[in-house]
């Protein structure tokens, strides 16, 4: 018989783990997770000490000699991809929903053909270690600096929500407040690409591909033996649920159908493998042509079976605490599902691995992509041209720092949001500002020039401001606001400038070729 309180009721059970035994809830993280977190935390610190030594040239800092293996640069770019968004958001997303925003990733191999195809050729042929470089001579000095401006919001936003989603998983397993935990993360985060620049980035990455394909997998073995049916009856609950679902095939614009997801995904992913300044400057960092172009295939591939491992962990999830609902504290939010299982059903040293995944999925950083940017385009375009090489390593690593602790603030500032996915993507839309419709503006029309480039991108930020704010405001008229899913903010932000630049191309002269004298 089960035993009840005074009350009548039930009594609730103590969390347990139909395969490793009783598990009660841990206030701190045990001895053999903290040894495992801790080595890894020691060993990617030090890492980035013995790149420090290596970089005596800011050239160095920001395009490690360009001398790096294909294979190295496409294992970092694969935990690029795999951020703590992907970590924990994706299976939150799945346990209160589905699989629609996987759809995300189906995208990928289409973006990477086409990276491999003209971006990066484009790039490696320029040599230029800015990926914005190019639009001053296109459109001119304002391009350039807006799509700076532009990538470092986005930046700040991403690593807000990376850096709040590991504070959010860590935080039931060493029992500190999540603020202290986001101001210690930003520190770490900030330490190896201070020292050791890109160089200790995209080795470090190599290190954090490798544990975070074993983290997953370690938790859905965890998951499909600890049911209590085995993988049969997990398969049954969450197929029941509708969990494997990709979403609505319909070609409704105002809600998150399996389109408006796909169409989000293409033009997200052609902007991180065409424009985004931290991919780009891996490109740099290949050794050559080809093991630039590798690096993109192994990227790009490795990270669909391993985003559909985050998703079927969400769906898992959600079958085994339907059949066990006395695991799972009452209205937990869905982001939090995830760390409570790893704090909770995970046997120690096995959580201290998981946890290290995560930590690795966080310390993607890009903040060395922040400060090569400031160095490139802002200061040495306007205020510091014939910077000493003393001073460029001194702006280089002041602008991590700074960039490190604006991340930090803007992680405190995730903590009420909803759903730390959705928001991310909102402010992505938002941020990114259409950087691609400006670029195709230049690639598929010669004759857009000055004029054209700046009609077409004031258009696409007031569309993208029209977007995201109409529907917020009480008081805009209700037949004047946006009726799209916020997902198209930037799929029709592109759209615009891609547009309204060519049509204002139109109108600009055509460039004469001068004749020769006597001619």
């Amino acid at each position: 018989m089960l035993k009840t309180t005074n009350s009548g009721m039930p009594a609730p059970r103590r969390p347990t783990s139909s395969l490793f035994g009783g598990t009660p809830p841990l206030p701190h993280l045990p001895v053999p997770d903290l040894a495992v977190l801790s080595f890894y935390l020691l060993a990617t610190t030090a890492l980035g000490c013995w790149f420090a030594l290596r970089n005596r040239t800011s050239e160095h800092f920001m395009s490690a000699g360009r001398s790096l293996p294909g294979w190295a640069v496409g294992l970092s770019i694969f935990g690029s991809y795999v951020s703590s968004i992907s970590f924990l958001a994706n299976p939150g997303k799945s346990y209160g929903g589905d699989w629609n925003a996987f759809v995300f990733a189906v995208s990928l191999p289409l973006a990477a053909w086409m990276a491999v195809r003209w971006f990066v050729p484009f790039y490696r042929r320029a040599g230029e270690v800015s990926a914005y470089h190019h639009l001053e001579h296109r459109f001119g000095p304002w391009a350039r600096t807006y799509a700076v401006v532009c990538f470092l919001l986005t930046q700040l936003a991403r690593l807000g929500t990376i850096m709040y989603l590991l504070a959010l998983a860590l935080q039931p397993l060493v029992g500190w407040d999540v603020r202290l935990i986001i101001v210690v993360a930003g520190v770490l985060i900030t330490i190896y690409p201070f020292l050791g620049g890109t160089e200790a980035v995209i080795w470090t990455g190599v290190v954090q591909a490798l544990v975070l394909v074993t983290g997953p997998i370690l938790c859905i073995v965890v998951l499909l033996l600890g049911m209590p049916g085995g993988p049969g009856e997990l398969m049954a609950v969450a197929s029941s649920a509708d969990k494997f679902s990709l979403g609505s095939p319909s070609f409704d614009l105002t809600r998150s159908t399996i389109w408006v997801v796909l169409l989000y995904g293409l033009v997200t992913n052609l902007q991180n493998f065409g424009i985004d300044q931290s991919y780009v400057q891996r490109y740099i960092t290949a050794r050559s042509d080809a093991d630039a172009r590798r690096s993109i295939w192994l990227g790009a591939l490795l990270y669909i079976p391993i985003g559909a491992a985050f998703f079927f962990i969400g769906s898992a999830l959600f079958a085994y605490y339907q059949v066990q609902p006395a695991l799972l504290p009452p209205n937990l939010k869905s982001d939090a599902v995830f760390p409570h299982f790893i704090g909770h059903q995970l046997p120690p040293g096995m959580a201290g691995l998981v946890v290290a995944a995560i930590c690795a999925a966080a310390m993607d950083s890009n903040l060395n992509c922040c400060a090569t940017l400031y160095l490139c385009d802002i200061h040495r375009r306007y205020f510091r041209p014939g910077a000493s090489e003393g001073e460029a390593m001194l702006v280089l690593r002041t602008t991590t720092v700074v960039m490190g602790t604006l991340s930090t603030v803007a992680a405190l500032a995730m903590i009420q949001v909803k759903s730390a996915l959705d928001t991310w993507w909102e402010l992505a839309g938002i941020f990114s500002g259409g950087m691609l419709g400006l670029f195709l503006l230049g690639i598929l029309f010669p004759r857009a020039g000055n004029r054209a480039g700046f009609v077409g991108a004031l258009a696409g930020v007031l569309v993208i401001l029209w977007m995201t704010l109409s529907p917020k405001w009480d008081s805009f008229p209700a037949a004047w606001r946006s009726p799209f899913h916020n997902l198209l903010v930037m799929v029709f932000g592109t759209l615009t400038i891609l547009t309204v630049g060519a049509i204002a191309s139109r109108f600009e002269p055509i460039p004469r070729p001068r004749r020769h004298e006597g001619g």
